[in-house]
């Protein structure tokens, strides 16, 4: 696979995403009610109803989506929120849209609520209403849209309105993977990158990932590199531990900015609470870095908690550091 991968256009990145349901590991519960949702649309020979997936950044969002559209035989489109600045960006991409094409759009609670508003007919009748002209001279359009099906993907379900929220048929939320399912992922990569990974170290690899694919995948590509770069074709425990420790992460997957930031509460606040923007301030990491990237992470493994006047790191945190608890003290 890895001769492949020097010969193809194909980016590694690309490569490593499932490109099945065989390949997907982990989300089961997810995959079987996709498949249900699929198969029936497919006995109706209708397109798919939209679907919201929530979650932290790496878990799999846009590959599920890719799948779903290789699965239903149809073209998938891919933009991010952020980037429909403008009704018009909104109209150029869905008159474009074939008859059950997939739109994926990422970080879709980013969308500007001006253009958020054209997407509600267009969900729900497949129309796009369109103002042409100013005051008095103005007049609508209304234009008939293929049938398509919308996909978003948000890490902030919160932020996205209630009137988009509830014009997803199905919406799901992906989850942290477990050990095994991470390990499974881990091998695979290492096979498409053409290295081998001994039990041993798929194991201290899986437990430093985060749980995320995302990051699971980026350790494998690094710690490949080291092994080549000392003519190895196989990752042994050592050869994964040493990498780890050049790359500075720990055996619970945390790295530097995340102990930055525990530190930070810890020795600057007195163990918290402290809030989000002066969190921000005292660590020079940005709030939607420290919300989206660093903070679920440290909760889902109990090294921090969030309350209502701000982030506190618990026990487990000042252990984990080497210190001992304000209570012990």
């Amino acid at each position: 696979m890895s001769r492949v991968l020097e010969k193809s256009s194909e980016s590694i990145d690309s490569a490593l995403r499932p490109k099945n349901w065989d390949e997907y590991f982990g989300q089961e519960k997810i995959k079987r009610n996709l498949r249900v949702i699929i198969e029936a649309a497919k006995k109706r020979s209708e397109s798919i109803e939209h679907i919201l997936f929530y979650g932290g950044s790496g878990l799999g969002k846009t590959t599920i989506s890719q799948i779903i559209a290789r699965e239903m035989g149809k073209e998938i489109r891919i933009i991010a929120g952020p980037t429909l600045e403008k009704v018009g960006d909104l109209a150029a991409i869905l008159t474009s849209l074939s008859e059950g094409s997939i739109l994926f759009i990422d970080e879709c609670h980013r969308i500007n609520r001006v253009v958020e508003e054209f997407l509600y007919p267009a969900m729900e009748d497949f129309k796009l209403h369109l103002v042409l002209g100013k005051g008095p001279m103005a007049r609508t359009m209304d234009l008939d849209l293929p049938r398509f099906t919308l996909i978003g993907a948000t890490t902030r379900l919160a932020m996205l309105s209630s009137p988009l929220r509830n014009r997803f048929g199905a919406v799901f939320q992906l989850d942290y993977y477990n050990k095994e399912d991470i390990e499974k992922i881990i091998e695979r990569s290492g096979g498409i990158l053409g290295i081998g990974i001994e039990k041993p170290a798929l194991s201290i690899i899986a437990r430093s990932s985060r749980f995320t694919p995302r990051v699971a995948n980026r350790l494998v590509k690094r710690i490949r590199d080291f092994a080549q770069v000392e003519g190895k074709t196989t990752i042994t425990l050592e050869m994964a531990e040493k990498s780890l420790e050049l790359l500075e992460i720990d055996k619970v997957g945390l790295e530097p900015s995340d102990r930055k930031i525990l530190s930070a509460i810890i020795e600057k606040f007195e163990g918290g609470p402290v809030g989000l923007q002066t969190l921000s301030a005292s660590t020079n990491e940005e709030k939607d870095a420290i919300l989206d990237i660093y903070e679920p992470y440290l909760m889902q493994i109990g090294f921090l908690e969030r309350t209502p006047k701000g982030r506190t790191a618990t026990k487990s945190a000042y252990e984990h550091l080497g210190l001992i608890p304000p209570r012990l003290i």
